[in-house]
């Protein structure tokens, strides 16, 4: 049986790619690997990211490291597939030769068909689960229709194209079957989600639908542009046992003229009223954002707003990213990269430290109480698991410990013994 090799760099929408790629190959009669090390595969594929800078050079520099592998003959074939060869197909296809054919990010049936395998499109909600197994990724759709000003994702991505209700119910039903227990849904935009199709936004029917599959038992939503915010999730988030109150919802900022440069189609008041809006319909909902510093144009003020901001709010997760200057956006094409990337830097540690100091007060304050957490994994002489509130790989996590065997993927009640900045330790109830 001939080995394949998939490595994913990236996001989890590119990795739920590649776990289509490897089920279609699997019933290929390849033996397939994800994310392999060493030598001796037939071919190697490896799925690429273009989202910002340091994302690609990871991409090229893997390429680059596979290339030579294939030189010395420590593999057989090579290709590579996802965003970045989407974008850069000539550029790369004359600069790495080695490689034997580029792909597309949509390019799975002909890269199946380049591996001599029968591509099967009613198998496309069949997955080789790549996360450990009892929590699976779900994308609803691909594309985007937001033009925001630092992202290039829609240029390869194209429009936006949900996928209907009755197929991702039933490759949720194939992931349950899998003994998947939590379902990340996710997107370029979850907000979008039916308008193409339906023509009206039904992420809410979507995740009712989803909640009636047996066997999943929480379900996490990722990445909601804050406008045109589907406001049908609230009550199931409110009032739904499996949907976790928990809503990632990637702002970048704060400031009016940043946010217009940005082209985010949203204000300072609207962002403010969504989020009340969001605290008063689902309380204790735990929100996720993802903040940016350094865009072009942002002037220290701006920067002072955004950081009163993060204080005043005290956002139970944040990200922050110094802004990437992206050929092929807005801001690459109309505004000059102005700001110096140690003053980006230094504005991302600041957001950071003030994080820092609002995580772990919202942790202290978590000592004492009784905790649902699913368990991921054991480390040393703790088991670690995670609350509604901790989506995996991006947030925290709780330490636990416990007199009985716990397995991955058991629910349990914890008792929230300690807290540090972005952990909890607890005990089995």
């Amino acid at each position: 049986m001939k080995r394949v090799n998939v490595i994913t760099m990236g996001c989890s929408k590119n990795l739920v790619d590649s776990e289509v790629l490897l089920r279609q190959l699997e019933k290929g009669k390849w033996k397939v690997v994800h994310d392999g090390d060493g030598s001796g595969y037939d071919a190697v594929v490896i799925n690429t990211c273009g989202f910002i800078h340091d994302a690609k050079q990871e991409s090229i520099d893997m390429i680059l490291d596979y290339a030579d592998a294939k030189t010395r003959g420590d593999i057989g074939r090579l290709y590579v597939m996802g965003c970045l060869s989407e974008k850069y197909h000539q550029e790369l296809q004359a600069e790495i030769p080695e490689v034997d054919r580029f792909f597309g990010k949509f390019d799975l049936k002909a890269l199946a068909e380049e591996l001599k395998v029968t591509f099967h499109p009613q198998l496309m909600h069949e997955r080789v689960i790549t996360t450990p197994s009892h929590y699976a990724y779900l994308k609803i759709s691909e594309g985007c229709n937001q033009r925001c000003g630092f992202c290039a994702i829609p240029e390869m991505t194209g429009k936006y194209q949900s996928r209907n209700i009755e197929s991702l119910v039933e490759e949720t039903r194939f992931l349950a079957g899998k003994g998947v227990r939590e379902l990340l849904v996710i997107a370029q935009d979850l907000s979008y989600y039916g308008i193409d199709i339906y023509k009206k936004t039904m992420l809410g029917p979507l995740v009712q639908a989803l909640g009636e599959v047996e066997g999943i038992e929480w379900i996490r939503i990722h990445y909601l542009y804050p406008s045109q915010f589907p406001y049908a999730v609230l009550p199931l988030m409110s009032s739904h046992p499996k949907v976790c109150r928990y809503l990632d919802l990637p702002l970048q900022h704060i400031a009016d003229p940043v946010l217009k440069l940005m082209k985010r189609n949203t204000s300072e008041t609207q962002i403010r009223e969504l989020i009340c809006r969001i605290r008063e319909e689902v309380p204790g909902v735990a929100l996720r954002t993802t903040m940016m510093t350094g865009y072009p144009g942002e002037t220290p003020e701006d920067f002072e707003k955004l950081c009163r901001f993060v204080e005043e709010i005290r956002f139970d997760r944040l990200g922050v990213f110094p802004y990437s200057h992206e050929e092929g956006t807005y801001a690459w094409k109309k505004l000059q990269d102005d700001v110096p990337e140690e003053v980006k830097q230094s504005r991302a540690d600041t957001i950071m430290r003030l994080q820092q100091d609002i995580s772990l007060d919202i942790n202290q304050k978590r000592t004492g109480q009784k905790l649902k957490c699913i368990i991921d994994r054991k480390e040393g002489e703790f088991y670690i698991g995670r609350t509604e509130f901790d989506s995996p790989e991006v947030d925290g996590e709780v330490l636990i410990t416990a007199k009985d065997e716990l397995a991955p993927g058991d629910f349990i009640d914890v008792e929230i013994t300690a807290a540090e900045e972005f952990d909890l330790y607890g005990r089995v109830v």
